[in-house]
């Protein structure tokens, strides 16, 4: 592996790192639960994957625009976007592609089965609660495209004495928004409901140098509604329903010619949760989710997804161990304005994991298969194992398979899918450790993702009948990398720092995959005392390629944002946001333009 540093380097940072605390942990975070990496809650400090928790504070601090522009901001995380927080949005785990990452809204899957990836752009920021990041391949417990990992986003539960939060907030760009929500428990019912509204005139989102550029400004205006219900029917059992709304109207440029895009997201699951015994707890889950969206310019098109699942999950608890027994059904069923494309295909799965616990030792084991009426038969493994050294310190080590599902686009596209295509396949190995001892914090993962079957454009097609190429499993990738994180609290300042060194690149040509940088990274420092809260963030990035040749390059960016929040009563607070100070000119995506300096205020009721 060539880094853009020399490994040395890289391993002697990181060495210095845990000689010399410089950096903080909240020291909740030593008592924190994690509920993805296993699918049942586990502490933190027992998790053997790598993991990251964007906690509900950082949630509200970050104004307003899209949860890409968050993630932006965290360990191993980059994202691509064609223009402003309402275009359309990608999100690369250590650099897998945004198809090669699983996506849940509570539990519940989302993303298109055309394109495979989410819509990102309509999953609005307000009904997010907090996120939970695990990195590297999780098919073992999701099934097909978790090969970079799964991003899992919980909205607002209700819990307590009932309470009513609310903004409203105004920024650059005639941005405006507001937000009201209201939970809360009564007896044996808890509830959340929450609802909110944004738009903004936006800017251009194209450049010149684009075919489709157009100097006007590009706006969006996005709606949602969510909500969650529980009922305890009695100790240990419990019945649920929980929904999300989100539609998007918003500007795209294509020349000459208006062009309007409508996205929407619905997600609705029930489920009844159940402790059985002391040892055996159940929950079943029942769950739709509709991906609908819509392009209107001189040519109308319409794409709509729509996923039913049903999962069964056993936890039984023996010990300090656990055995989880998993069967899960998927449909994905597609209605498009493309001939052909119309499609549906049907997804069984069975899985089984042992989690064991003896002493200093942990041991992780998992085994799947999920059978598709579209590619057959598919099985895949993990195992980890993790050692603790001292209550604080813990090594990890893990492999683990996984694959992607091919799209329905790369299927059956009109000139352009071919039905025979299989499943990408992932083998991932990687080394870690971690350091937590409530007050100091430190993360290193290094890790090595082989890939095959990569499914791309070829030209010319190895099957007849393809005037302009096809998709087709021709290619092989190599995601490589060591991810670093390290937060120390200093009296009433907090500092966090991560850093990526990694190669990913196409074994074919030898080529750096298309906008990825080899070196991304964040610093920042927190200031709290008493009602005032206030932070500085650097964003890093060096180059990456808009193109498979690497003759497209995006320039390397660095990004300085700034916030604070003004508890001025018990139950009122200001916030105020300047993201991109220095105006910083820069590319996600060539000839599309990124937001300059922005500024973001609001009244808040009930943020506590």
């Amino acid at each position: 592996m060539t880094f853009p540093v020399t490994r040395q380097a890289a391993f002697a940072s990181l060495a210095l790192a845990i000689a010399a605390p410089s950096v903080h942990a909240d020291p909740a975070e030593l008592n924190s639960v994690i509920v993805t990496a296993t699918r049942t809650p586990q502490a933190a400090r027992d998790v053997i994957a790598d993991t990251l928790t964007i906690g509900a504070e950082e949630v509200a601090n970050a104004g307003v625009g899209s949860i890409t522009e968050l993630l932006q901001r965290q360990r191993g995380i980059e994202v691509t976007r064609n223009g402003g927080p309402g275009t359309n949005s990608g999100v690369l785990l250590r650099g897998a592609n945004g198809n090669q990452v699983v996506v849940l809204v509570d539990g519940v899957r989302i993303g298109s089965s055309t394109s495979g990836a989410a819509a990102w752009n309509a999953i609005p920021l307000e009904a997010v609660d907090h996120i939970e990041v695990v990195y590297g391949p999780l098919s073992t417990l999701y099934g097909a495209d978790a090969i970079g990992g799964v991003i899992q986003i919980f909205t607002k539960k209700g819990q307590g004495a009932p309470s009513l939060s609310a903004s409203i907030g105004a920024g650059s760009d005639k941005t405006r928004a507001a937000q009201a929500a209201v939970s809360g428990s009564s007896g044996a019912v808890s509830y959340a409901l929450s609802a909110a509204r944004e738009k903004s005139d936006g800017f251009s989102a194209t450049k010149p140098g684009l075919s489709s550029y157009n100097a006007d400004d590009d706006g969006y205006e996005r709606e949602n509604a969510a909500g969650q219900f529980a009922w305890t029917v009695a100790p240990g059992h419990e019945l649920g329903l929980l929904f999300l709304h989100s539609r998007l109207d918003a500007q795209f440029d294509s020349g000459k010619n208006r062009a309007d895009s409508v996205q929407s997201l619905d997600n609705y699951a029930i489920y009844s949760r159940n402790k059985i015994s002391e040892g055996w707890s159940m929950v079943a889950q029942a769950a739709q989710t509709r991906d609908k969206s819509g392009s209107f310019t001189s040519s109308d098109s319409q794409i709509n997804t729509k996923q039913t699942s049903f999962n069964w999950q056993n936890d039984f608890r023996l010990g300090d161990d656990m055995l989880q027994l998993l069967v899960e059904h998927r449909k994905e069923e597609v209605e498009t304005s493309t001939a052909g494309l119309s499609r549906d295909r049907d997804t069984t799965s069975v899985a089984a994991s042992y989690q064991l616990n003896r002493g200093a030792h942990m041991v992780s084991l998992a085994a799947r298969n999920d059978d598709s009426s579209q590619y057959g038969n598919k099985a895949t493994g993990s195992a980890g194992y993790g050692y603790r050294l001292s209550n604080a310190l813990r090594l990890n080590a893990s492999f683990g398979t996984s694959f992607r599902a091919p799209t329905f686009n790369e299927l059956y596209y009109p000139g352009f899918g071919f039905d025979g295509n299989r499943p990408e396949r992932g083998r991932n190995g990687e080394i870690g450790l971690n350091f937590d001892n409530g007050s100091t914090a430190f993360n290193a993962a290094y890790y090595h993702n082989k890939l095959t079957d990569l499914l791309v454009n070829t030209t010319p097609c190895p099957k007849p009948g393809f005037t302009f190429g096809c998709a087709y499993n021709v290619s092989k990738a190599t995601l490589e990398g060591l991810s670093m994180s390290a937060q120390q609290r200093l009296g009433s300042f907090t500092l966090h720092a991560d850093a990526d060194f990694q190669d990913p690149k196409d074994d074919i040509t030898g080529k750096t995959l298309v906008r990825r940088a080899k070196r991304h990274g964040n610093v920042g420092a927190d200031y709290q005392a008493g009602p005032l809260h206030t932070g500085v963030e650097w964003q890093i990035s060096s180059n990456r390629y808009d193109d498979a040749a690497n003759k497209n390059r995006l320039g390397g960016y660095g990004l300085v944002n700034l916030y604070a929040t003004w508890q001025f009563s018990r139950d009122w607070s200001a916030l105020v946001r300047w993201n991109n100070v220095a105006d910083k000119q820069y590319e996600l995506a060539r000839f599309y333009a990124t937001s300059g300096s922005n500024v973001f205020a609001a009244l808040r009721y009930g943020f506590h």
